[in-house]
């Protein structure tokens, strides 16, 4: 075969070797996912998988890592520049301002599921198209909605058997700290500027705060004594982020302060918070997030404040105790003469219609080919049907785990298999 699927991408298929090649712990995560986010009053928004290239230039940032390395862009056929989303947060933001939604009750509270493209070397977890689920609050700026967004993602992962987790946590400070932080920070790094690696060096001069999210071990190992941000905090900017604290204290969710967090995008005011499993090594990171203050504002609409997260699933699947694979299919029908196979049909749509999986053999197997088949998809119950069964009426029903068998009237296969 010649061809492949795209470098940094994967595929989805029945027996997928990793943890996010196997549907049904898709199925799990998305179906805990929404169950767990309508508990805190969220609804689901979606949002098209490409924008306009301008909606993430103007809200990540010119000089953020997205837009100069790692997003996607194309012209479409009337000359427009688009990129295919890098991530999620703009997108719904856009939505919020086109359609009016600040104008319903706030907080409004959204979340989304869908794939996200970034190129970027591939890594264990990370991938070129990789699937996030995120969440926004929009329309608030009360401390205990940060405290209850981080709660509602550490709990999210809680759920889904996330182990060793920690939330990382720091604040940005408002407009007037960054106004008295920055001329230090910059100061510093002019004085350090030879032991800064390239792509801090590019940053210098565009937006300073992100070297301290440099990943270069000589850069990092200079920044210990970079002024920190903290030491500029106004009341304002201080009360928010005790009370952040005081929130996640009361709600019993551990974090660790890390003035050196800023995450990796340019619209982040104030709280910012990263998530990190010990279970994945070095690229531990499961989820993260922050305030975005500015951007609705910032993307031509009313000066809303917001704050969202996003998790990636791929991770999550990495890090969480997933569950056994469940049987696959509720009944397998074993049809011993080919006059069997249209009753069986007809009893198979019937329990379909009440809510149980079946299926039957459409490859002319034997009877011990039909019942292996039986295995092999995880069939709780065989109902088999033959030549006897046709002509008094009845079917036998077995259970695949202990092998007992008892002979029932077909009619009643409704509720033998609801009563077992």
């Amino acid at each position: 075969m010649s061809y492949r699927r795209p470098r940094g991408t994967y595929d989805v298929y029945p027996g997928g070797h990793e943890p996010h090649e196997r549907p049904e712990l898709w199925r799990w995560v998305e179906g805990v996912a929404r169950e767990f986010f309508g508990r805190y009053g969220y609804s689901e928004v979606r949002t098209p998988v490409f924008e306009e290239a301008e909606v993430f230039i103007r809200s990540s940032g010119e000089a953020s890592d997205i837009v100069r390395k790692e997003m996607f862009v194309f012209e479409d056929k009337g000359g427009r520049e688009m990129a295919l989303r890098p991530e999620g947060t703009a997108g719904v933001a856009r939505s919020y301002i086109e359609h009016g939604l600040y104008r319903q009750a706030q907080p409004l509270k959204l979340f989304y599921i869908g794939p996200m493209f970034r190129h970027e070397r591939q890594q264990k977890g990370r991938y070129r198209q990789h699937t996030q689920i995120g969440a926004e609050a929009l329309g608030s700026a009360d401390p205990l909605v940060d405290a209850e967004v981080i709660a509602m993602l550490y709990n999210f992962h809680l759920s889904l058997g996330v182990r060793e987790e920690v939330v990382y946590l720091n604040s940005l400070g408002d407009e007037e700290t960054r106004k008295s932080y920055l001329p230090e920070l910059k100061a510093f790094l002019q004085r350090n500027r030879a032991e800064l690696d390239r792509d801090s060096l590019a940053r210098l001069e565009t937006n300073p705060l992100r070297i301290l999210d440099s990943k270069d071990e000589n850069t990092q190992a200079m920044l210990e004594d970079a002024p920190s941000i903290a030491d500029f905090f106004g009341d304002e900017a201080t009360e928010h982020f005790s009370a952040v604290k005081q929130g996640l204290k009361a709600l019993g969710i551990p974090y660790k302060v890390d003035d050196r967090l800023v995450r990796g995008l340019d619209y982040y005011t104030s709280t910012v918070f990263e998530l990190k499993s010990a279970t994945l090594g070095a690229q531990d990171t499961v989820g993260a997030g922050g305030r975005y203050n500015s951007l609705v504002l910032d993307l031509g609409g009313p000066d809303m404040p917001g704050i969202g997260f996003g998790t990636g699933v791929e991770r999550i699947l990495l890090a969480a105790s997933v569950p056994e694979e469940n049987p696959a299919l509720d009944v397998f029908f074993v049809t011993l003469v080919p006059e069997a196979r249209l009753p069986a049909l007809k009893l198979a749509d019937g329990l379909r219609a009440k809510g149980f999986s079946c299926d039957l053999d459409y490859a002319s197997r034997s009877a011990k080919g039909q019942f292996r088949q039986a295995d092999r998809v995880g069939a709780r119950w065989a109902v088999v049907i033959g030549d006897e069964e046709l002509e008094s009426d009845t079917c036998t029903l077995r259970d695949m785990a202990t092998g007992e068998e008892r002979k029932i009237p077909a009619g009643d296969i409704l509720r033998a298999v609801e009563d077992r």
